[in-house]
């Protein structure tokens, strides 16, 4: 029960629609079952939903419309990009003059109205419309994304949702399946195999108060989809737990499970993650794809003078290479490629990971198990004694992995990692706080590369666009390469699903460990001024690469100033 809830109340009463008498019992209702009135009211027979919204509707002198066979331009809807259209949970109407109206289901919201005038920069007005249409009207116009489990469960609810055989076969393949299962095993699979095709990289399933959330991670973002109701959250996330092999009986800690299936064609891995949370368990699937990481360094997206300087560094007979960015950033992607590019018959390769995320042909791969015993540091001593050329460890936690991996380095191994740090230059003094004496850092390490991912152009729908000066002025010393380019950015179409963005490539920063700065890291100096003199030795930034592929008309200017906030370069 809200405050809300009271003004509506008033108002159904003032203009008839409730008695007192109902009024009051829709109040004891609400604050008993915490429902919302509206919800109570419809459901009890006392006032249709459509009456009570044209009735609050009139209160804020706005019109009441039916979405239901209403053709709406597609020059209107373009004003709207699919996200925001998802995220405000409105649907553009028409346009007059300077003024577009937008329909929304609820009239209380006046936050929605100045959000989307501040976001589409233009003058909004608002119309009211049932939520039912106006989340069927999203679907039809921008995408099945959003109304893909709204569709599930209406088919399911129907008795015509049907899968393909190959995953009818491996996902409904329980002995102990009953016939009431089958409709959430249904659900579930098909959220799974529509993040496939929206080319989602997670799915995030999250246990809220009144409802059960699901998003999924497309190009880095996270977009919510129509969510699955309250009461079916046990069902689904019990489900996902079986296929994963977790302990369904276990609620109160976390999980890691996996599930392995083929969905059109395609080979993938669901790495399974499970953590309690105030409302449930909360459920992250990340969708390891088998064929998205055969890559090889050009698709990462270096520009030919830097693919040539990592070419060369991945070439060399010994000592470490660092790969550095926050998670999520292609980190394992970049080695992968690395190793992809220098996986030959005449090279033995040893892996040590946690997880192994990809299994990949003619190298040797080791699973770290803490459980019992084997670690980072245990593994990568055994696989000493294995003899082998080039050695990739997942990650750099502690002193005693980063000792066994410059050890290894200064020995004649070529040792590949990763560190989570915010620049290249920050790497070293990283490894000093860990442990690692300054002349170890300084002998072994032979470059270290920071990067980012940013979302790329959609080729479907690029068009020319004039950056606004308060975006160069955050930019810095690098808005003087933009002064005559033309720059791009994508208006929205179908196949990018309205975002203007399609798939993603990194921005790099290498910083190569020459004798100069082998001096300076003896001293111990900071990592400011590594970066200073990394500059002056020609390193490009995170910033100024990113800045190149916006003038390229690769990206935009928008996605280098968000994931480089923090270079001043």
């Amino acid at each position: 029960m809200t405050s809300n809830d009271d003004y509506i109340l008033e108002i159904l009463e003032n203009v008839g629609l409730v008695s007192r008498e109902q009024a009051l019992a829709a109040r004891e209702i609400a604050t008993k079952e915490d429902e919302a009135v509206m919800e109570i009211l419809a459901r009890e027979g006392v006032v249709a939903k459509r009456d009570m919204l044209k009735a609050l509707a009139g209160q804020f002198g706005m019109e009441m419309i039916s979405l239901t066979g209403l053709d709406i331009e597609r020059e209107v809807l373009d004003m709207v990009p699919g996200d925001v259209a998802q995220r405000y949970k409105v649907v553009p109407v028409f346009k007059h003059e300077n003024v577009l109206t937008v329909a929304i289901g609820d009239p209380l919201d006046v936050d929605t109205l100045d959000g989307l005038r501040y976001v589409l920069k233009c003058n909004v007005e608002g119309v009211v419309a049932p939520p039912e249409e106006i989340e069927k009207a999203i679907a039809n116009y921008y995408g099945r994304a959003t109304g893909a489990v709204e569709g599930m469960l209406q088919e399911i609810t129907e008795g015509t949702l049907a899968l393909p055989d190959d995953v009818q076969k491996q996902l409904v393949g329980d002995e102990n399946v009953t016939e009431s299962d089958a409709p959430i095993i249904k659900l579930v699979s098909l959220i799974i195999m529509e993040a496939f095709r929206n080319r989602a990289s997670d799915i995030h399933l999250e246990p809220m108060p009144k409802k059960f959330r699901v998003r999924y991670r497309i190009d880095g973002v996270l977009h919510e989809v129509d969510s699955p109701p309250k009461r079916l959250q046990s069902a689904i996330i019990s489900r996902v737990k079986i296929m994963a092999n977790m302990s369904i009986a276990e609620k109160r800690v976390p999980q890691d499970g996996r599930i392995q299936i083929n969905v059109m064609g395609r080979d993938l891995d669901l790495r399974v993650s499970s953590i309690p949370s105030s409302h449930g368990e909360s459920i992250v699937m990340r969708i390891l794809d088998k064929a998205g990481i055969a890559l090889g360094l050009p698709q990462l997206g270096f520009f030919s003078d830097d693919q040539q300087i990592f070419e060369r560094l991945i070439t060399l007979s010994d000592g470490i290479l660092l790969v550095t960015g926050p998670t999520g950033s292609g980190k394992t992607t970049t080695l992968y490629a690395c190793l992809n590019t220098i996986n030959k018959p005449d090279r033995k390769i040893i892996t040590v990971e946690d997880p192994v995320e990809y299994q990949m042909s003619g190298i040797n791969q080791v699973q770290v198990r803490t459980d019992i015993g084997m670690t980072f540091s245990a593994a990568l001593r055994a696989i000493l004694r294995q003899a082998p050329n080039i050695i990739m460890i997942g990650e750099i936690r502690d002193l005693e992995t980063a000792e066994i991996a410059v050890n290894a380095s200064l020995t004649g191994h070529l040792v590949f990692s990763t560190l989570h740090t915010n620049d290249a230059p920050s790497a070293v003094t990283r490894l000093i706080d860990i442990g690692v004496k300054p002349f170890l850092v300084a002998s072994s390490t032979r470059a270290i590369m920071a990067q980012r991912l940013v979302r790329k152009i959609c080729d479907k729908c690029k068009e020319p666009y004039t950056p606004q000066e308060a975006e160069l002025r955050l930019l810095g010393p690098a808005a003087k390469q933009l002064a005559t380019a033309q720059l791009f950015h994508g208006k929205g179409c179908a196949d990018c699903s309205f975002t203007g963005y399609r798939g993603r490539l990194g921005i790099y920063e290498i910083f190569q460990i020459d004798d100069q700065v082998r001096n300076l890291i003896f001293e111990q100096v900071s990592s400011s001024e590594l970066r200073i003199k990394a500059r002056e030795l020609g390193m490009r930034t995170l910033r100024e690469d990113g800045v190149r592929k916006v003038v390229a008309g690769i990206t935009t200017l928008e996605e280098v100033l968000r994931v480089t906030m923090g270079d001043n370069g």
